[in-house]
């Protein structure tokens, strides 16, 4: 995996750098702002941008505007010291591929990171369940507007449970545990689902899951 790196302090991008190189993830830059790490994503065309939400200049928003307007199938996560982070829908809606604490401990820091590997969009602790509730609220509105398919689309009873489980913050691998499955087939059933549905992304899975009253767990038999 290569890896830009895109943060304003120093310090913390040293220590993430290092953290990176210590676990054979290969960091082909660094930034320190939106408009430098837009530029830079175009010239190293690294496999992932890790970049902080708040920064002087050009903020991890405009950045991420910018990658994805040049780069559009770019994986973009963002970082951030706070869950309640005011910035987490619009990256989400803006196309990050994810959203993690700087907080975090090393192991789920890496495992969120290797995660994207999988197709998963990685999403810190907490993460998910706010991005659940903010799509809800909004999801009347043009700015959470799918297109899902017109016709009814039937999922048998396991794709209904892990979309459940994948909508309401779990990992591929969590899901896998929970249900007993082995990590393939649940990639296995996650492919299927998004051809079904006709989706592209966890975000989309999110409103569609909230919409058909999946993520209440009680309704699920």
């Amino acid at each position: 995996m290569r890896v830009l790196l895109v943060d304003d302090h120093p310090l913390f991008l040293e220590g993430l750098k290092n953290l990176l190189l210590a676990n054979d993830i290969e960091v082909v830059g660094v930034a320190n702002d939106g408009i430098t790490a837009a530029l830079k994503a175009k010239e190293l065309q690294p496999d992932v941008v890790l970049m902080d939400v708040q920064m002087p200049v050009a903020d991890g928003l405009e950045g991420l505007r910018r990658i994805k307007l040049e780069m559009p199938q770019s994986k973009v996560v963002m970082l951030t010291v706070s869950s309640d982070d005011a910035y987490l829908f619009e990256a989400i809606k803006a196309g990050a591929a994810g959203y993690l604490l700087k907080g975090m401990a090393k192991e789920p820091f890496l495992d969120a990171l290797q995660s994207l590997a999988s197709g998963e969009a990685p999403l810190a602790p907490g993460l998910a369940a706010k991005v659940l509730q903010e799509f809800a609220r909004r999801e009347q509105s043009r700015a959470t507007e799918v297109s899902f398919p017109r016709k009814a689309v039937p999922l048998t009873a396991k794709q209904i449970e892990v979309l459940t489980l994948v909508a309401e913050g779990m990992t591929y691998k969590e899901v896998g545990e929970s249900m007993n499955l082995s990590l393939a087939t649940v990639k296995y059933h996650m492919r299927e689902i998004m051809n079904q549905l006709e989706l592209e992304n966890r975000a989309q899975l999110i409103v569609y899951a909230t919409q058909s009253g999946l993520t209440k767990k009680e309704e699920i038999k």
